[in-house]
């Protein structure tokens, strides 16, 4: 074990506040655990509040303290991807940096780890979220469990985890621009194990995250790991023309029947139309979000633009 590197992972947004805490916290983490080397990698996305400036100080007091500043803000999907790929540790613990997710886990990741796990998942146990976004958080990684079947995507598993060099190793074959992070973890495999903990509020600051950020990180999610969603468009297209045709064959026999009596009326029209629009509506966003993945693939952007490094060799 003598000898063996642990790469600290985080990238960050305006978080003047949290990344003192962030570094004392993990210090005194690593403090519990003279075995290992470490090193820090701090990704920085162009923070506006003085963030760069606290990363700058503590890099300067901290060789190890490893300063990635992105010249632009690449988001909360490509960031940590290419932090995660610049990690040099045997084993590499990620987390953010808002401190939701508690360094002090460490303790016993390192023992799953050492018990033989290459990637030890950190799983949320309990949240001081609302209860309403956790019920949706739960609804959507049911419904991707069910689409995506031989992915076993974690459910409550948002990527703060350890894992070991190999996974790292396997992470940069995978050519993605867009990368769901979470959705690879499942797909890579190795052996790994899951472990609970509760989800803590923001030490500072607000979340960065906002209905369309996760918007954008679900439908990643299904973009990437399930065809199911182009499926059901042509199967719920055969079931309305089935019973579109089944409706007019009612409507005929009853017209024929009561010739003079039955009147067909407006409302069954106006409220076929409106079905009919809004179902080809939803088919035709769906079939638009996996274009756009696609589109992005053929871009081939670079993961970010990196602006300066700091401590790096």
């Amino acid at each position: 074990m003598a000898g063996k590197i642990l790469s600290i992972v985080t990238n960050c947004w305006n978080e003047v506040e949290n990344i003192p805490l962030f570094y004392a916290r993990c210090k005194a983490e690593l403090a519990k655990h003279p075995e290992y080397d470490y090193e820090f990698i701090v990704e920085d996305n162009l923070s506006t509040d003085g963030t760069r400036d606290v990363l700058r100080k503590i890099a300067s007091e901290d060789p190890k303290f490893k300063v990635i500043l992105n010249a632009n803000n690449f988001g909360h999907i490509r960031s940590p991807f290419n932090c995660l790929l610049n990690a040099t540790g045997d084993a590499v613990f990620y987390l953010c940096s808002d401190l939701q997710e508690p360094p002090e886990m460490l303790t016993e990741f390192l023992k799953k780890y050492e018990a033989g796990y290459k990637v030890v998942c950190g799983v949320r146990s309990g949240t001081q979220s609302s209860f309403l976004l956790e019920c949706l958080r739960g609804i959507y990684y049911r419904a991707l469990q069910k689409f995506a079947p031989g992915q076993n995507v974690i459910e409550k598993f948002t990527g703060f985890g350890l894992y070991d060099r190999c996974f790292i190793d396997a992470l940069k074959k995978f050519h993605e621009p867009y990368p769901y992070f979470r959705g690879l973890v499942s797909e890579i495999g190795f052996k790994r194990c899951e472990v609970p903990f509760v989800q803590a509020a923001r030490e500072h600051g607000k979340t960065k995250n906002n209905p369309f950020t996760l918007y954008d990180m679900a439908m990643t999610g299904f973009v990437n790991h399930t065809k199911l969603p182009l499926r059901l468009a042509v199967l719920t297209g055969f079931i309305i023309g089935l019973f579109s045709l089944l409706a007019a064959l009612v409507y005929l026999v009853l017209k024929l029947c009561w010739w003079d009596t039955f009147q067909l009326g407006l409302a069954p029209l106006v409220i076929g139309m409106f079905f009919l629009g809004a179902v080809q509506l939803f088919f035709i966003g769906i079939i638009g979000e996996y274009l756009g993945a696609v589109w992005t693939q053929v871009k081939n952007k670079p993961l970010v633009i990196e602006e300066e490094r700091i401590n790096f060799k």
